[in-house]
């Protein structure tokens, strides 16, 4: 059985004004309702862990909408808001890593609900790839975006991306290897 990756419940904006035209609270609410299943999947994916993605993305939404007026007349607001998403994503990845080595052997090896959950063999798998490398393969494979697209997405190059992706197929198959 496949777990629904789709976050719950409704989110009303009532600190927005309603505005006529592109950049009012309506607008902002369909672009949310169009993008936050797909993007909550393609975090849980990267993350593996669905409240982390949940977080992640309320945190990508909420930047958004602080800046609504202005992405809402960019050429590709979905490019800025997954851009966003990476971006709190590595900020978050960063922040983890440095309290992670100023408490080393200060916090327990693995917690107790990482213990008891069984990881399926994609997140195994996802985990041996670097953060850049799993973003530019969920991206592309996952999400089926192009490389150029994901590019824009990371704001990198399109060529960055095709190494990266190729990079982590490798490493995914030499794990693949490993595990028969």
């Amino acid at each position: 059985m496949q777990p629904d990756l789709h976050p719950v419940g409704s989110v009303d904006f009532p600190h927005v004004e309603r505005a006529e035209g592109p950049v009012g609270q309506d607008a902002f609410g369909d672009f949310f309702a169009a993008h936050r299943s797909k993007l909550f999947g393609a975090l849980a994916v990267l993350t593996g862990n669905r409240a982390e993605a949940e977080e992640i993305m309320q945190d990508s939404f909420i930047a958004v909408l602080e800046r609504w007026e202005r992405v809402a007349t960019m050429d590709d607001p979905e490019a800025y808001l997954y851009r966003t998403a990476m971006n709190v994503f590595r900020q978050r990845l960063r922040r983890a890593s440095v309290l992670l080595r100023k408490a080393v052997n200060v916090l327990p090896p693995d917690d107790a609900l990482g213990l008891v959950e069984l990881r399926d063999e994609a997140t195994r798998a996802l985990a041996r790839l670097t953060p850049r490398e799993r973003q530019a393969i969920v991206l592309t494979a996952y999400l089926g975006y192009s490389t150029d697209e994901a590019g824009r997405f990371l704001g990198i190059k399109g060529s960055t991306v095709r190494v990266l992706t190729t990079r982590a197929r490798a490493t995914l198959r030499s794990w693949a290897g490993e595990t028969t």
